[in-house]
């Protein structure tokens, strides 16, 4: 049974799909077991089973946000057709309080012959609306989808572009229970991501629960309350959007297999912002003496005051990242620091293998995991090392203007290459290694200080 807090039960739903090595197998598993059950003979079987979804369970609450991240394959196409029921599942419940609406496939659900406006009906009607309640929305619809005259073409004549804005219209408008967004967003332009932010967040506000997916990590930490991991048709962990990116990434870029990649969970313990926040503060209320000069040292990276513990750290150790200095003015290993001053970083690196063109990174994100700054050696164009000697240690130098609003931000690292194939190869990367406070400050509201200068003739 429904709770009445939830919008959305999943409950161990599985999907297998019947896979035939030819049309003849199809016909002798149509035939042929049923012959057989009628003889008394145990059925033989011409199909392999390939199981798109395993056991699937999560609630989705009223009025809440949760995003859905995985690689391609990994069987989250699969999970929102059963959930929009254009799929039925081998085995599981769905439970479902109230309408559904779902961006699926770019131009699902239209027909290529008629009109935008004779789709929008259309769809209204598969919805389960009647003529007169889209007639009272279609003003609405329109002036969301804002295609102009298109709206009275054919719908095949439509861009991608198009299509989406008209789809997104329709679905958007009808205020469901559950809205399903995959993937739709990525072809609309910057304008038009805007306005469906914008009304993705109106319809949270009013109750409508969200199941969204993108590939877009960004968009997973900046508007999802939660977010679940899907690999190979299972899902590997659940939880606050920057952990579950974080993990993401790791099965992205750092070619864990399955099996490790399910061990995720427990080999890194990974807390929410909030216990980050309590953790750093027990810590910085230790005292240390502050050293005119600092020493990096193997391995000195974790005894550091700004360490943050619950760093995730991944890559194939090719190189590491073994200590830090965090230097600000006289100021070394500060507890807080001052917006007016820059921040000066050096960074023991050493290569256990020898490594051609490494590339040297770092980002500063929000608490909640939202980027501010991101760059590295390559995209600067950076002098930095041609060749990375087996054995050999340096030292990377950065400077870094600190013109933030007062709040906690959390420093990101990495060291990187390219393989022969033109693929990136994490060698050592460390999410959310180094945490700093801004002091509070009166220059400006947001969170990036512009500098911006006002006066009038």
């Amino acid at each position: 049974m429904l709770s009445k807090d939830n919008a959305l039960e999943i409950i161990d739903v599985s999907k297998c799909y019947q896979v035939f090595d030819s049309p003849v197998r199809r016909l002798k598993q149509f035939i042929v077991p049923n012959i057989e059950r009628r003889l008394g003979k145990v059925p033989r079987v011409y199909h392999e089973e390939f199981w798109a979804l395993q056991d699937i369970s999560f609630n989705l609450p009223k009025g809440e946000t949760l995003g859905v991240v995985g690689r391609n394959g990994s069987g989250k196409s699969t999970l929102l057709q059963i959930i929009a029921g254009t799929l039925s599942p081998t085995q599981g419940t769905v439970n479902i309080q109230g309408r559904v609406a779902a961006l699926l496939e770019l131009g699902a659900g239209f027909n290529g012959d008629f009109t935008g406006r004779e789709n929008v009906y259309l769809n209204g009607a598969l919805l389960g609306l009647t003529k007169e309640e889209i007639d009272s929305k279609l003003d609405d619809i329109l002036s969301f989808a804002d295609i102009g005259h298109f709206i009275n073409t054919p719908v095949k004549t439509y861009s991608s572009g198009m299509m989406v804005r008209l789809a997104f219209a329709v679905q958007a408008q009808i205020d469901p229970e559950v809205l399903i967004v995959d993937e739709a967003l990525a072809v609309g332009d910057a304008k038009f991501q805007a306005k469906c932010f914008a009304r993705l967040k109106q319809l949270k506000n009013n109750g409508t629960s969200i199941l969204f997916v993108s590939h877009a990590t960004e968009q997973i930490i900046t508007h999802c309350d939660k977010a679940i991991l899907l690999n190979d048709g299972s899902i590997v962990d659940n939880g606050a959007p920057k952990d579950i990116v974080n993990q993401y990434l790791d099965l992205l870029f750092g070619k864990s297999s399955s099996a490790n990649t399910k061990r995720i969970k427990e080999d890194i313990h990974l807390k929410s912002a909030s216990k980050i926040e309590k953790d750093q503060t027990e810590r910085f209320n230790e005292t240390q003496e502050v050293e005119p000069l600092v020493i990096l040292k193997e391995h000195g990276f974790e005894t550091r005051n700004n360490y943050n513990s619950n760093e995730f750290r991944w890559g194939d150790r090719a190189a590491e990242i073994l200590d830090f200095s965090l230097v600000q003015g006289k100021n070394v290993y500060p507890f807080s620091v001052s917006g007016n001053n820059n921040l000066k970083f050096k960074f023991l690196v050493e290569f256990k293998l020898t490594i051609f063109r490494p590339i040297f990174g770092f980002a500063v994100k929000t608490k909640d995991g939202v980027t501010i700054y991101n760059t590295n050696t390559n995209i600067l164009e950076a002098p930095f090392i041609e060749v990375g000697e087996e054995g050999k240690s340096y030292t990377v130098n950065i400077e870094l203007p600190m013109r933030l609003f007062q709040g906690d931000y959390f420093i990101s690292i990495g060291l990187a290459s390219y393989n022969t194939s033109g693929e990136v190869v994490p060698h050592d990367r460390r999410y959310d290694s180094i945490h700093i406070t801004v002091e509070p400050t009166t220059d400006f509201l947001g969170l990036v200080n512009l500098e911006a200068s006002i006066n009038c003739e």
